[in-house]
């Protein structure tokens, strides 16, 4: 049975500012649940203050805010991170492993009764996966700084649920799209208004997509159940989505023609380790327009299991592929005399 379903709780939310954490907090103020969420003075809290989110200013580096946060608190939701795929490990280690450890040390002081982190499923081995499930091990060296960092922090997770007692779960979602994000829909967007967009291969391969409300769904499930302490989970939308179907889909609802340029396989791998290994050693501040962690995404079949959340947790995705892509495109739809076009934002987001 769920932990003490109908009772309200304090949740301590970091990254509530970002699309998993948004849609957290939404989701907890819906259920009658406090929260608590750790934002930067620069965050645009609109969102929150709409929800009457109590705010506590900080970041993730700032172990006075991650106490203040944490105490009382009875869950943690930790949606926060430093994404995507260019920079070096250390940028990504000080906020994704020693600011976690920050969190980690408040949560067992504060004697929490959940800490749920949102880790990726981009810690798996760089390969195509048909149906990988939580048995096979995290890669050790991973093909990007960041899901490297994001393979650390799960140890680091797991090492404080068995040394220091912290009753800890950790989900694994896919590629995370939504209402109110930033990042992602805005940078395919864009891509496709430029006509710059072309596919890896066939375009036909899995792609582990999840809808932030689902994610929310199995973060709560996370929480809620006995069952989760000391466990890891992966979490997609639970149908078969290609990169084909999910882009094709973005671009029509967003009144666009569907991308037809196409690279073959081989040779988009092959160009991704050169133009990456040119773009670090010129120092590139920015990605290149393809790298090993784009060739991951684009070119592998990404398909994973996620029969033990069904099993353990109960999970069970409330939206359809359908359904959510349209609510996620919903504020980007064309309008009469209006462009469709969103601004796009770097940084640290949920």
């Amino acid at each position: 049975m769920p932990m003490d379903e109908n009772k309200a709780k304090t949740i301590f939310i970091t990254g509530a500012t970002g699309l998993v954490g948004g849609h957290a907090a939404e989701e907890a103020v819906r259920r009658g649940h406090r929260v608590r969420a750790l934002v930067r003075v620069s965050s645009d809290t609109r969102w929150l203050d709409q929800l009457g989110v109590e705010k506590v200013v900080g970041d993730l580096q700032d172990a006075d805010a991650l106490r203040k946060g944490a105490e009382g608190a009875d869950w943690i939701f930790n949606c926060a991170a430093k994404v995507g795929d260019w920079g070096t490990l250390a940028e990504f280690r000080r906020l994704n492993v020693e600011a976690l450890r920050l969190l980690l040390d408040a949560a067992v002081a504060a004697k929490v009764g959940r800490f749920v982190h949102v880790s990726s499923l981009g810690v798996y081995e760089g390969r195509d996966h048909h149906g990988t499930d939580e048995t096979v091990p995290p890669a050790a060296d991973s093909l990007d700084a960041y899901t490297r960092s994001k393979t650390e922090a799960e140890a680091l997770v797991l090492e404080y649920a068995r040394a220091k007692g912290l009753p800890a779960a950790i989900v694994r979602p896919g590629f995370i799209y939504g209402e109110r994000d930033r990042t992602v829909l805005p940078k395919l967007l864009t891509n496709l208004r430029r006509g710059t967009f072309a596919y890896f291969g066939s375009g036909e391969q899995a792609l582990n997509c999840i809808y932030a409300k689902n994610l929310v769904h199995g973060l709560f499930l996370a929480a809620e159940s006995p069952a989760a302490l000391g466990e890891v989970f992966n979490l997609t939308d639970g149908e078969p989505v290609s990169k084909s179907r999910f882009v094709g889909r973005v671009a029509e609802l967003a009144g666009l023609k569907p991308p037809t340029r196409h690279i073959p396989l081989r040779l988009a791998r092959v160009l991704a380790g050169v133009v990456e290994g040119a773009a670090r050693l010129r120092g590139a501040k920015n990605p290149p327009l393809i790298n090993k962690a784009r060739y991951k995404f684009l070119g592998l079949n990404l398909d994973y299991s996620i029969a033990k959340a069904r099993d353990v947790l109960g999970y069970d995705p409330p939206y359809r592929f359908d359904e959510a892509i349209e609510r996620s495109m919903a504020e980007h739809r064309p309008r009469a005399g209006t462009s469709s076009g969103a601004k796009e934002h770097e940084g640290v987001k949920a």
